[in-house]
């Protein structure tokens, strides 16, 4: 058990770094920008994602009244923003995909920016040392998704032929991250049972969805993207940050058990939407 323990931050190193440069190397600058030209809706997808998801973990947290790791957990992924699988789940949905590539980003750069700074302020009582946030977002996510659009802008053939086996690694390092960390914390998914956590997840991840929708414009297209993109947090960020500054490992258990709840609950709604959107009248 205790190897299985160390080789939790490798598989977390290897998701989380895979991600941001498959994501980069799948991108241009132009590509990012243009999408986000409409500033109403650009300020819409902001407010749902920093405003009220870290307004709706804190109102879950107290009215379930969870303990303190679940409810540190559900804030952080309240305000971690800018899911990497975004763009395959827009894809799956037949979303406006130039959108979700564009929103993903924008979400997961000023991520870096909006934990550090609003962390310490919403986790009374828990100390949060900022600098180590940013820092650690920074290295681990900002630095391989800017080499990744490097290596796109001017190696095209090369970023092409790193796209598939990098996805592959993200795929796998995902799995095998939440398989390892469900093993070696068993006992605390197990006293999961009977704290809520898991209500609070789905409620958390409904609520997301419900949100998205409803700010999303009048276009089905960016309706069913941004519903898609506030549900789904960023999990690398909210296991970056809960692995390296909480002691409790009911904090990046909780984290495991939204982001399972949430591939369980998103995957099929990305489908129903796809299936939707073929099925309605062009």
């Amino acid at each position: 058990m205790e190897l299985l323990s160390k080789a939790v931050p490798i598989a977390m190193l290897a998701f989380v770094v895979s991600s941001m440069l498959a994501v980069g190397l799948s991108l241009t600058i132009r590509q990012i920008v243009d999408p986000l030209r409409n500033g109403k809706l650009v300020f819409l997808a902001l407010l749902a994602n920093f405003v009220l998801m870290p307004l709706g973990a804190l109102a879950i947290a107290r009215i379930l009244r969870l303990d303190q790791p679940l409810g540190i957990a559900l804030l952080l992924l309240g305000a971690a923003a800018g899911a990497p699988f975004l763009p395959k789940l827009a894809g799956i949905a037949k979303g406006n995909l130039a959108f979700a590539v564009g929103l993903m980003v924008l979400l997961m750069v000023l991520t870096v920016a909006y934990m550090p700074l609003v962390l310490p302020l919403l986790l009374e009582g828990v100390s949060v040392d900022p600098m180590k946030i940013a820092r650690s977002l920074v290295l681990l996510m900002l630095l391989p998704l800017g080499a990744g659009l490097a290596v796109n802008a001017r190696f095209g053939s090369i970023a092409e032929r790193m796209r598939a086996p990098l996805n592959r690694i993200s795929s796998l390092s995902l799995a095998l991250l939440i398989v390892l960390l469900l093993v070696t914390n068993i006992q605390n998914v197990i006293a999961l049972f009977g704290t809520r956590g898991i209500l609070a997840s789905i409620l958390f991840l409904f609520g997301g969805v419900g949100i998205g929708w409803l700010l999303g414009g009048p276009g089905a297209g960016t309706k069913g993207v941004l519903a898609l993109a506030t549900a789904q947090r960023n999990i690398a960020a909210a296991l970056v940050v809960g692995g390296k500054d909480f002691d409790d490992p009911k904090v990046l258990v909780m984290i495991v058990v939204v982001a399972v709840v949430g591939l369980l609950i998103l995957m099929p709604l990305a489908r129903f939407l796809g299936t939707r959107s073929a099925e309605t009248p062009a």
